[in-house]
């Protein structure tokens, strides 16, 4: 995993953003985290909450169609128990986005309460989006914008060149300034966001990736895992990962001369499958102490 930091991460960028993402948090009432609903750890950076401090936030657990329905209602209640209000969202069907003004509306009701209070008649409120690459959160921003640029520059207060965009009649969303990094550092947190595509490729061993994504099935079991590969009448659970693969790949006819199974085609495709959710509604990640 090591290799991986060196091709998209440099410290230099890492601070860069740290310090746009602190000066545009003095713009904003609250910060809205866009995660992965399949992996709510991997998909999160690790110095977020170091740099919001005691801003309110929500946390939008997107793709919720393909995780687990009953594991993201524990993430859920994880977060909840946090004093953090999070909701099940995906940004490409824009199911669940019907809750974000209300949600908004919700975690920064003492806000508005203070505001009016100094005498402030229906106050703008601000959010700030943020969320690591490839979790979504450019769909999120073009669904709930609906293109809808908000001309707010020659207010003041507001830093030009910032995107900000009006989604509701009392709040703006600014755009995260910079781009925030996943922790690479720990090795399990990249193969798992390279499980879910968030990480290219190139850069990992495909066949030990899907051999790893194996490991974490055979103990899962998924129903619909078992039936795509017919492995009802198969030990599949005690066999090794690599022989799994090749049985998987062999079921699908995957096979090269001398009836050899081409393993990297079949973990590819196992991949695809996994990401289109055709293995089933799967949670990699679930919460501790659960």
């Amino acid at each position: 995993m090591g290799e991986m930091q060196n091709i998209q991460w440099f410290p230099g960028h890492m601070t860069k953003t740290k310090r746009k993402i602190q000066a545009s948090l003095k713009l904003v009432d609250a910060v809205a985290e866009i995660i992965d609903a399949r992996i709510p750890v991997s998909s999160r950076n690790p110095d977020l909450a170091k740099l919001i401090q005691n801003k309110p936030r929500l946390i939008l657990l997107n793709k919720c169609d393909m995780a687990n329905q009953t594991a993201t209602k524990m993430w859920i209640d994880y977060f909840k128990k946090q004093g953090i209000t999070a909701i099940a969202v995906d940004c490409k069907s824009g199911k669940g986005l019907n809750q974000f003004v209300p949600a908004v509306n919700q975690v920064l009701s003492e806000r508005v309460q203070k505001l009016k209070s100094k005498g402030m008649i229906n106050p703008i409120l601000r959010i700030m989006i943020v969320g690591i690459p490839n979790v979504g959160k450019s769909s999120f921003i073009n669904r709930i914008a609906k293109q809808n640029r908000a001309k707010v520059e020659d207010r003041p207060g507001v830093t030009r060149g910032n995107q900000w965009y009006t989604i509701a009649k009392n709040l703006e969303m600014l755009d995260t300034p910079g781009v925030l990094w996943p922790k690479f550092d720990d090795k399990i947190v990249g193969e798992h966001l390279a499980f879910t595509g968030a990480v290219k490729d190139q850069v990992i061993d495909i066949e030990l990736l899907a051999m790893r994504l194996l490991d974490f099935l055979k103990q899962l079991k998924p129903k619909d895992f078992v039936a795509r590969f017919k492995l009802e009448d198969t030990d599949f659970e005690n066999m090794e990962s690599y022989e799994l693969l090749e049985l998987i790949g062999r079921k699908r006819g995957m096979l090269v001369s001398g009836g050899e199974v081409n393993t990297e085609r079949a973990a590819i495709m196992l991949l695809d499958e996994f990401r289109a959710a055709k293995l089933g509604r799967i949670t990699v990640e679930m919460p501790y102490g659960e």
